[in-house]
């Protein structure tokens, strides 16, 4: 059994926690120079000594931990591991009964009980994203428990806590077959090429599905696209599936250029036919009004944290005035998906963003719908910034 240690949560916390805030902060915790090891397990108690929940030492860049039971005489042991990982698949069994879809997440994080991890599925493969060196210290429980509850080709793992959070190099096979990759996934009958062996990313961004499919069924017919840090241009294709008449992909990053390529190809689509660009998106907007280019549909998804040799962006400070960039080169009546992963801000504030930026250029506007996270990307009400997607479709109005 894991050693488990009392820890003091400062009593202006206490009741926060109780209610089942998740997120361990530092500044919580009286005295947190005693944790040394990750992954012990932390019983948290407030300043009377009473019980509040039970939870585990791991720092990254959000916290120092994670609450993962309110229960005092529940052990975090592999039983415990398991429970969560049999109600996590369990519900998305319509998902994996969906033929035409093929890659979700099975286990996002605190929605699921336990912060720090997630696990995604791709046609039978599955990737464990670890977030801290105590949430890895639970691998092999998670592993195991992988192997028990579901069938696989693979289990690949990606570390992500080294320094700032950084993604750690080194080998993620785990378990089963090695893939032979790219492996080819469905999103709604969409192929995606996919490496799971490549570094970080691995080719598609799952949390943006239900986003993807309303462009393809009710936005991209007939209209001029440009699809703005795009990627491996998933947005770009399904507009193109949808009835574009053209599509417009930039990225500043090379690699943008053969990954977008090769998926425009796996769906049978010209990629001749459509314009893939390896540039600066803020230098592309200057080129475009220059050149007096506008489009009919915009899609407007940047990082949270950008930088290029001329610009730095950071979503919570620099949003408004991209989004004002944008506005210059979309046409009347155009649409542009303005769609944020920042976690520091909330959908009222976002709106905020979106209103200076049509005041400041002098039109009005209409939000004609809104969209967060699927429902394979499990939140819970108590932690409002685990529901990080933000996503607004806006026409412009004269």
């Amino acid at each position: 059994m894991v050693n488990e240690i009392n820890v003091t949560v400062r009593n202006r916390y206490a009741e926060k926690y109780r209610k089942g805030y998740p997120l361990i902060h530092k500044e919580a915790i009286i005295a947190s120079k005693n944790l040394r090891v990750e992954g012990t397990i932390m019983k948290l108690i407030d300043e009377k000594g009473q019980f509040i929940g039970k939870g585990y030492y791991g720092k990254q860049n959000k916290g120092y931990g994670w609450v993962i039971s309110h229960n005092e005489s529940e052990l975090i042991d592999a039983s415990f591991f398991d429970k969560k990982l049999k109600k996590a698949v369990k519900n998305r069994n319509n998902l994996y009964q969906d033929e035409e879809t093929t890659a979700f997440r099975v286990f996002n994080g605190e929605g699921d009980g336990i912060g720090g991890l997630t696990i995604d599925y791709f046609d039978g493969y599955y990737l464990i994203n670890w977030y801290s060196e105590g949430a890895y210290s639970f691998s092999d429980h998670l592993i195991s428990s992988l192997e028990q509850n579901v069938e696989y080709k693979a289990i690949y793992q990606k570390k992500r806590f080294g320094k700032q959070g950084q993604y750690i190099e080194e080998d993620e096979f785990v378990k089963g077959e090695r893939g032979d990759f790219p492996i080819i996934v469905k999103e709604n009958g969409v192929n995606f090429a996919v490496y799971l062996n490549e570094g970080a990313m691995v080719g598609v961004f799952l949390d943006q599905r239900e986003v993807r499919r309303t462009i393809k069924d009710q936005y991209a017919y007939g209209k001029n696209v440009l699809n703005t840090f795009s990627y491996t241009g998933a947005f770009s294709l399904f507009a193109s599936l949808g009835g574009a008449s053209q599509t417009t992909s930039v990225d500043l990053a090379n690699r943008s250029y053969a990954k977008t390529i090769e998926n425009f190809s796996l769906n049978g689509i010209d990629y001749e036919a459509h314009d893939i660009i390896v540039d600066d998106v803020f230098k592309y907007f200057k080129y475009a009004k220059r050149k007096n280019k506008s489009f009919d549909l915009v899609i407007l998804d940047p990082p949270s944290f950008a930088r290029s040799k001329k610009f730095t962006f950071r979503a919570e400070k620099d949003y408004t005035s991209l989004l004002t960039e944008t506005i210059s080169i979309t046409e009347d009546k155009g649409v542009i998906v303005a769609s944020t992963n920042c976690s520091k801000f909330n959908m009222k504030k976002f709106k905020s963003f979106v209103d200076q930026a049509f005041k400041e250029s002098a039109m009005s506007y209409q939000i004609l719908e809104e969209y967060s996270l699927p429902e394979d990307f499990k939140t819970i009400s108590q932690f409002k910034e685990g529901n990080y997607l933000k996503v607004l479709f806006i026409q412009k109005k004269r």
